[in-house]
């Protein structure tokens, strides 16, 4: 773990590039510091259901590892922007909503599980890597699934706006399985339609389909498959063309990595009890998010 030296150089270079980009920034569609200074807050945007990224805990209150990461960028702005009593506002969004929720300014941070990859970084911006997941499919004990061959002319079910949607389609195309696809418009629904019955499979990023199982009322009634359909980055979304903010967002996540912090939050969410059940994933880091923090960066793997 790095000394407290590395955290205030971090700081000085922040405050140093923040000074100079409010002044120097291009005018772009949203200038989100200007945004903030002149409504003095910043809203972010939430989910409800993506253990243990963003959901919801006992009191109907978003926590989570994500969140925990946004509140540490809203520090960053309250330090750099001088304004101690900047407001914090929150809003929840879906998968199917979060990209247009930024597009519209209805939020300023994404604060989910959300997948960097190029083609949504045609219309957004990520901050580096905040964790690596891979997709797989959630099922129940008792179906005895052995492979995506058990899923030809099944209905399988992941959840709508996801990269796990395209992933899904193209397995069904290409292993003919020709199975009926259907969308749930959460995560929370889309484990739903297992659990009911209506589907025979959930497919979706593997530690979002753990901490389903864990928070559900019978987690021994569920597996998940073992084999990785891809690999995802998952980091905080904002929105393009906006560098001052984004440069802003990436330098206090840098830090909250290079300065150790990241590792007690990873515990924290993922190897301790987390509301609202007390329930411990006890899910190791992975090498490639091990790997990842050593260099972080906002375009990994694609």
């Amino acid at each position: 773990m790095k000394s407290s030296c590395s955290s205030h150089v971090a700081s000085a270079a922040l405050a140093g590039f923040v000074v100079a980009a409010i002044a120097s920034s291009p005018a772009s569609a949203i200038d989100t510091l200007k945004k903030i200074r002149d409504s003095g807050a910043i809203t972010l945007g939430y989910r409800e259901s993506s253990v243990p990224f963003a959901f919801l805990d006992a009191n109907k209150q978003p926590v989570g590892y994500s969140m925990d990461l946004c509140y540490k960028v809203v520090g960053a702005l309250k330090r750099e922007l001088k304004m101690p009593n900047l407001a914090v506002k929150l809003a929840p969004v879906t998968p199917a909503n979060r990209i247009p929720a930024l597009l519209e300014n209805k939020i300023d941070l994404e604060c989910g599980s959300t997948t960097n990859n190029a083609e949504r970084r045609k219309q957004v911006a990520f901050t580096v890597a905040t964790y690596i997941a891979g997709a797989k499919y959630l099922y129940k004990t008792g179906a005895k699934i052995k492979g995506l061959e058990d899923f030809v002319n099944q209905p399988v079910v992941t959840t709508q706006g996801t990269t796990t949607e395209k992933i899904l389609r193209g397995i069904d195309a290409q292993n003919t399985m020709n199975a009926t696809i259907l969308l749930g418009k959460d995560h929370a629904e889309s484990f739903g339609m297992v659990a009911s019955g209506k589907a025979r499979a959930f497919f979706m990023d593997d530690i979002l389909l753990y901490g389903l199982r864990a928070e559900s009322a019978a987690p021994q009634d569920y597996d998940v498959s073992t084999k990785l359909l891809s690999i995802e980055p998952l980091s905080l979304m904002m929105r393009n063309d906006d560098p001052a903010f984004k440069r802003l967002v990436d330098l206090e996540i840098t830090r909250v990595i290079m300065d150790g912090e990241i590792y007690t939050l990873y515990k924290k969410w993922f190897q301790s009890p987390i509301p609202p059940k007390n329930i411990n994933l006890n899910v190791p880091m992975n090498f490639l998010l091990r790997d990842s923090f050593k260099a972080p960066s906002d375009q990994l793997f694609n």
